[in-house]
C-alpha cells in the first residue's frame, strides 16, 4: 500500500524551518510513540501526559487509535495489510506534527516491530521515543474497556491482539513503564522525567 504512484512530483521545502518553530515555541517537535495492547492503558497515559504538557505551557496533541479510524483510517480494517498501512499513515501525519514544533503522541497497538522501525526511521535521533506499556495479558483482560477481549473469546470478534492476532514486543524502546505496577501518576512522571533529562522540555 506505500507503493509511490505519484509521478512528477518535487518536494517543497517552506521558507520557515522546523527549527525556527521549535524557537517560537520554546519546544521540540518530538513523537512520543505509546504502543502495548488494548487495555495497556496507552490513551490514559498520553491523555494525561497531553494535561501535563498543556499546564506546563506545551503544545501537543494526541493521535488515538480509534479516533483516526473514524477518519483519515475510516477505510482500513484490522488484516496485517490493514494494520501495516495504518501505522504507516500514523507514522508519516506524526511526523508532519513534529516537524510543525508539536509534541505528537500516538496511542495506537501498532503490533509489528517493523511498522513501528518505519516510523521511527521518519524522523531524526531522538525525535521519536516509544513508550511500550507493559502489561500482563490476564491483566489487560480483566480490564477490557471496551469489551473487547470479551468479545474475542466469544468468537464474535476476530484478528484482536494478543488473542488471535500477534503482539510483538518492542526490543529497545526509550521507556518501559509497566502500568499494572505502577499507577498512573507515577507512569506520567517517569516520562516527564525523561523528557526534561534529554532536555525535550524544561
Amino acid at each position: 500500500m506505500a507503493e509511490q504512484k505519484a509521478t512528477n512530483i518535487t518536494w517543497h521545502n517552506g521558507a520557515i524551518t522546523k527549527a525556527d518553530r521549535e524557537r517560537l515555541l520554546k519546544q521540540k517537535g518530538v513523537v512520543i510513540w505509546f504502543t502495548g495492547l488494548s487495555g495497556s492503558g496507552k490513551s490514559t497515559l498520553a491523555n494525561t501526559l497531553e494535561e501535563k504538557l498543556f499546564e506546563a505551557g506545551h503544545i501537543s496533541y494526541v493521535l488515538d487509535g480509534d479516533n483516526i479510524r473514524h477518519g483519515l483510517n475510516k477505510n482500513l480494517g484490522f488484516s496485517p495489510q490493514d494494520r501495516e498501512e495504518n501505522i504507516r499513515r500514523i507514522g508519516e501525519v506524526s511526523k508532519l506534527f513534529a516537524d510543525a514544533g508539536i509534541f505528537a503522541m500516538t496511542a495506537f497497538i501498532s503490533p509489528y516491530r517493523a511498522d513501528r522501525d518505519i516510523a521511527r526511521a521518519l524522523l531524526k535521533e531522538g525525535e521519536f521515543i516509544e513508550v511500550y506499556a507493559k502489561v500482563p495479558l490476564d491483566v489487560a483482560e480483566q480490564r477490557d474497556p471496551k469489551g473487547l477481549y470479551k468479545k474475542a473469546r466469544a468468537g464474535e470478534i476476530k484478528e484482536l491482539t494478543g488473542i488471535d492476532a500477534p503482539y510483538e514486543e518492542p526490543l529497545n524502546p526509550e521507556l518501559v513503564i509497566d502500568t499494572s505496577e505502577k499507577n498512573l501518576e507515577e507512569s506520567v512522571q517517569i516520562i516527564l522525567s525523561y523528557l526534561k533529562e534529554k532536555e525535550i522540555i524544561r
